[in-house]
């Protein structure tokens, strides 16, 4: 949602009309889908390209934005509890309405041998399908390179447990 917020405000649309994903880990290591990131069907290269806009700083500073948004929010409120709350409520809701909404969630995935987010079938009996988007090889790299960072950090976990 983030993301999504951050291209809208930066190409002046109403947030409901970007399609962007965000997936692997929430932190330094997600990964943003820019091969399919679109506003109404447009690609968001081509959007820029029209603008005059140079294609590498846009996705900098927006990847900076979306990665660092909770410090922002943390500076302004002074905690990010109701984001954390309202998106939580969102996902009881899913699942106590058997939804079956589709949403970027963090599951277990037996390909990545980790708990990561991909985009996610959520309804009464918990995640029921992962989709896995289409990727550039860029990204998908980083989406491995993302599911390596957390299955080190449940590995150094573990051991610090004695697991």
């Amino acid at each position: 949602m983030r993301f999504r917020l951050h291209l809208a405000r930066r190409l002046k649309v109403n947030p409901m009309y970007v399609e962007a994903q965000v997936v692997g880990e929430h932190g330094t290591s997600q990964v943003f889908l820019w091969s399919s990131a679109r506003v109404a069907g447009t690609p968001i290269s081509d959007l820029l390209e029209q603008s005059g806009q140079t294609s590498e700083e846009f996705r900098r500073s927006v990847e900076q934005d979306v990665r660092y948004a909770n410090i922002t929010i943390i500076e302004g409120t002074g905690a990010s509890q109701l984001g954390i709350g309202m998106i939580t409520a969102w996902i009881a809701e899913a699942i106590l309405r058997d939804e079956q909404a589709v949403i970027p969630i963090g599951s277990y995935n037996p390909k990545y041998e980790v708990t990561l987010s991909l985009p996610s079938v959520v309804g009464r009996h918990g995640v029921s399908q992962i989709f896995e988007p289409e990727m550039s090889e860029e990204e998908r790299q980083g989406l491995q390179h993302s599911a390596e960072i957390l299955r080190n950090t449940v590995a150094r976990m573990n051991s610090r447990v004695g697991v």
